[in-house]
C-alpha cells in the first residue's frame, strides 16, 4: 500500500506533523526520515530511517522500497543558521528540492509538500498586509533559496504536471519541539526562559512586529492544503499563510499576566536586521478564499498553551 515519507522528521515541524499524519493514514503508513534521527519521541508503528535528501540514489531506493506516494520535504537550514553556512544552506535547501521534484516528474511520487517562508519577502516588499503577489527581493540566504524554490515548484507544475504544494510559513510557535535556528525563535525561547529563569534577553528590538502562527494551526493548514482538490487551487508557487502578528514587548506583557515578576531585556544581534527585512503582517486572503483557511490561535491562547505545555513537560 502507498505510504507517506517525511524528510526532516526530527525538526520542529516534522515531529508534530508525523503525529497528525499517523492519525490520518495509520502509523504503519508513515516513514519518518532525517539525517540526524531523534528517536526520543518515536511513535509506535512509524518506520524511522536515517536518510540524507542530498543522496538521490538512496532516496530513490527508499521511495521504491516503501512504495511512497506522498512526500513532505521539510529538510532545510533556517534563516539564522543559513547565514553562517551559506553553501550548505543552498545545497540542502535547493538540491534536496530538485531531487524530489525530479522523482515526481519521473512518476515515482504523486504529491509533494514543500514549505516556503515569509523570508521570500525583503526590504522592498510591502511591510503591512503583504500581498500574495508582490516584490520578492529577499536579503538572506534562506529567503533566496525559498524564493528560488517557489519558482521551480511552479515551473515543475506547469511544465510537467508535478503536484507540489506549498505554504509561506511565518514564525511557528510550539512547546513540543525545540526551535531550529530561525529568526522568530525568540517567540519560543521567551516562554522557556520565563518559566526557568523569570527573565529573557531578546535578540530583536521590542517593537519589531512579525507574523506568527501556532504549530497546531500550521499543521492543520498544511494538511488542509494537501487534501484539497488540486484543480481548485489558484496559487501554484506558495500560499501566504498567517495567524497573528505581535512584538516582543506584546508577548512579554502577555506572559506577565501569569508570571508578574517576569522581566525582559533587549540585546539585538544580526537576527534583528533579518527581522527588519520581513513583513509585519501578511495577507493570506487567497488561502482563505481557495480552501477556506482560518487560524484559531490568538496571542492569549498561544501564551496559555505554551506556558501550560512547558510547565507540564518539565514537571
Amino acid at each position: 500500500m502507498a505510504k507517506v515519507l517525511v524528510i526532516g522528521s526530527s525538526g520542529q515541524i516534522g515531529v508534530e506533523l508525523i503525529e497528525q499524519l499517523a492519525k490520518i493514514h495509520g502509523s504503519s503508513k508513515i516513514i519518518a526520515s532525517d539525517i540526524n534521527l531523534n528517536l526520543n519521541r518515536n511513535l509506535q508503528g512509524v518506520t524511522y530511517l536515517k536518510l540524507d535528501v542530498l543522496d538521490k540514489i538512496k532516496l530513490l531506493e527508499v521511495i521504491k522500497k516503501y512504495n511512497i506516494s506522498e512526500v513532505y520535504l521539510l529538510a532545510a537550514l533556517l534563516s539564522a543558521v543559513a547565514e553562517r553556512n551559506i553553501q550548505l544552506a543552498w545545497d540542502l535547501n535547493m538540491k534536496g528540492l530538485f531531487h524530489i521534484l525530479d522523482l515526481a516528474k519521473e512518476k515515482y511520487i504523486k504529491k509533494i509538500f514543500w514549505p516556503s517562508s515569509i523570508a521570500v519577502f525583503g526590504p522592498t516588499s510591502p511591510k503591512l498586509i503583504t500581498p500574495q503577489t508582490t516584490i520578492l527581493e529577499p536579503s538572506t540566504v534562506y529567503g533566496i533559496s525559498k524564493m528560488s524554490g517557489e519558482r521551480w515548484c511552479e515551473y515543475y507544475f506547469l511544465k510537467y504536471g508535478v503536484d507540489v504544494r506549498s505554504l509561506r510559513y511565518p514564525g511557528i510557535i510550539s512547546y513540543k519541539s525545540p526551535p531550529g535556528g530561525g529568526t522568530t525563535d525568540y517567540a519560543i525561547e521567551i516562554f522557556h526562559s520565563a518559566i526557568k529563569k523569570g527573565r529573557y534577553e531578546c535578540f530583536i528590538d521590542k517593537d519589531i512586529e512579525l507574523p506568527m502562527i501556532y504549530m497546531d494551526d500550521a499543521i492543520r493548514a498544511t494538511l488542509e492544503l494537501m487534501n484539497y482538490e488540486r484543480k481548485k487551487l489558484t496559487v501554484n508557487s506558495s500560499y501566504n499563510i498567517s495567524g497573528i502578528s505581535f512584538t516582543p514587548k506584546e508577548i512579554a506583557s502577555c506572559i506577565k499576566r501569569t508570571y508578574p515578576n517576569f522581566s525582559i531585556s533587549y540585546k539585538p544581534d544580526f537576527r534583528n536586521e533579518i527581522a527588519l527585512s520581513w513583513p509585519s503582517s501578511i495577507d493570506d486572503s487567497y488561502a482563505r478564499k481557495d480552501w477556506n483557511w482560518s487560524h484559531q490561535f490568538n496571542l492569549e491562547k498561544i501564551t496559555s498553551q505554551m506556558l501550560e505545555g512547558i510547565s507540564n513537560s518539565e514537571a
